[in-house]
């Protein structure tokens, strides 16, 4: 298992149900972590908790196309490149067809993929330099199974998977190692503004999900895990 110590960790979607805990448990094992979230109170309160300096804190709101620039922008100019990234961020539209509009679907590409896009526009480059660093995206398990309900989710989630397979074919003559983690029902605040009826007491806990995520950081660099499907025991799609 390779070591946290010291290893620079971004984490997009800190604040939330899986980023906290993820966060939690980088910091435990010694990796200088930049938060970032739309939460500005949540972030604090994660600095606060963990000791993150005020320049590793960093607000973003994925919705909005200036609001990721700027961000992008914060992070080409951190000195040297990040060993880690983990894009813990999202959002999820449950909605049938014919009540999706056509902004359902730009929010859900924005949010999914654009903001993914301009991220690693910034962080890249500085990872290639060195030929080194993992990418950990977590599309879930509506980027690899599609659901009833969930077009705008899936046709975004399926388009970071394959834009992310495609980067790695590009990464090929580097040790960049990319990750697709599909995770299946997690209890989070995901389901807070989902209007489905599910068995959240049944679903993967948050903090067990972190873990999984958590261990995939520590891989050897021999080696990569191209993809690790996580799922609840009663509800396995695959």
């Amino acid at each position: 298992m390779e070591t946290l110590k010291y290893k620079k960790v971004l984490v997009l979607g800190a604040t939330g149900g899986i980023g906290a805990h993820l966060v939690q448990l980088l910091n435990s094992s010694g990796a200088i972590v930049w938060v970032a979230g739309r939460s500005a109170a949540k972030l604090a309160e994660l600095a606060t908790k963990f000791q993150i300096p005020s320049e590793q804190v960093l607000q973003v709101d994925l919705a909005d196309q200036v609001s990721v620039k700027q961000f992008a922008s914060s992070l080409s100019t951190v000195s040297g490149p990040f060993d880690i990234f983990i894009n813990a961020a999202g959002i999820g539209l449950i909605k049938p067809f014919d009540q999706l509009a056509s902004t359902d679907m730009l929010n859900s590409f924005q949010v999914n993929v654009m903001s993914t896009f301009d991220v690693l526009k910034a962080i890249l480059p500085k990872m290639v330099e060195v030929k080194k660093g993992l990418i950990i995206n977590i599309p879930g398990i509506l980027g690899k199974i599609p659901m009833s309900g969930a077009a705008a989710y899936c046709a975004s989630k399926y388009a970071l998977v394959g834009m992310m397979q495609s980067i790695r074919e590009e990464l090929k003559r580097t040790e960049i190692r990319i990750t697709q983690v599909y995770l299946g029902g997690v209890d989070s605040p995901f389901w807070d503004t989902i209007n489905l009826r599910v068995q959240r007491e049944k679903m993967i806990q948050a903090e067990e999900a972190a873990k999984s995520i958590w261990f995939l950081c520590q891989q050897p660099v021999s080696g990569v895990v191209s993809e690790m499907v996580i799922q609840p025991f009663n509800h396995q799609a695959i």
